[in-house]
C-alpha cells in the first residue's frame, strides 16, 4: 500500500480501475470562505493518490476527466461537502455518486452514529484515526500524518459501500438510496449558491 503526492493535478499516466472513492480537505468548512486543498482518491486497490493545489490554481484536466466520468461511480463520505467545494473552486459537476453517510442514515436506522469513524469502526473492525482533520491543509509542504490521514479516507470506502449496500437490500431502501444520491449534485449547488442552511422545500 503506497500514498502517492501529486501537485495540481493527477500525472497522465495514473490509472484506476472502476469506481473511485473521492474525499477532499480544505482550509474549514464553508465553502465561501475556505479553500479547496487537496482531493484524494483510491480505486480500492490499496494505494491512494492525492492532488494538492496551490491558491487559486485548479487547472487540473487529467483530475477533472476522472471525477465527471460518466462510467465510474465516485464514492464519498458526506458527498454535499466534497461535491460542493469541488464546484466551487474547480468548477466541475460531480456525478454520478455514492455516499456512505447516505447509505448508513438509510441502514443503519438504530443509531445515530454514523461519522466515518464510526462506520469504519462498526463495519469493518477499523479504527481510523481523525487527528489531522483539523490541521493546516493549505501549507506549502504536507506531514506525512497528513498524507496518511488523507490516504485513509479513502481506502476503505469501497468495502463500506459493499456491506452497506447489502444492508441496504436487506431492509428494501436501496433504490431509495440511489434516487436520494443521484440528488446530491443539485444539493451541493443549491449550497454554493447560498441556499445551504434554508429546506427549500419547507412550507416556512
Amino acid at each position: 500500500m503506497t500514498n502517492y503526492l501529486h501537485e495540481g493535478d493527477l500525472p497522465a499516466d495514473v490509472t484506476f480501475q472502476g469506481d473511485i472513492a473521492v474525499d477532499s480537505e480544505a482550509m474549514g468548512l464553508i465553502h465561501l470562505r475556505d479553500r479547496l486543498c487537496v482531493i484524494q482518491l483510491s480505486d480500492g486497490q490499496g494505494d491512494a493518490h492525492l492532488v494538492r493545489f496551490e491558491a487559486g490554481v485548479y487547472n487540473a484536466p487529467n483530475l477533472t476527466a476522472l471525477l465527471t466520468d460518466p462510467a465510474r461511480v465516485k464514492m464519498f463520505h458526506f458527498a454535499r461537502f466534497d461535491v460542493a467545494i469541488i464546484k466551487k473552486y474547480m468548477g466541475i459537476t460531480v456525478n454520478p455518486i455514492y455516499c456512505t453517510k447516505i447509505a448508513s442514515k438509510l441502514a443503519r436506522t438504530y443509531t445515530d452514529r454514523h461519522g466515518f469513524k464510526d462506520l469504519c469502526k462498526e463495519i469493518l473492525g477499523r479504527d481510523i484515526s481523525k487527528q489531522q482533520q483539523s490541521s493546516d491543509w493549505g501549507a506549502d509542504t504536507l506531514s506525512q500524518e497528513q498524507i496518511d490521514y488523507a490516504a485513509s479516507d479513502v481506502l476503505y470506502l469501497h468495502q463500506l459501500r459493499e456491506r452497506l449496500n447489502m444492508m441496504l437490500e436487506r431492509e428494501g431502501r436501496m433504490d431509495l438510496a440511489l434516487r436520494t444520491m443521484a440528488c446530491i449534485p443539485v444539493r451541493a449547488e443549491l449550497d454554493v449558491l447560498g441556499w445551504e442552511n434554508m429546506d427549500i422545500f419547507a412550507h416556512a
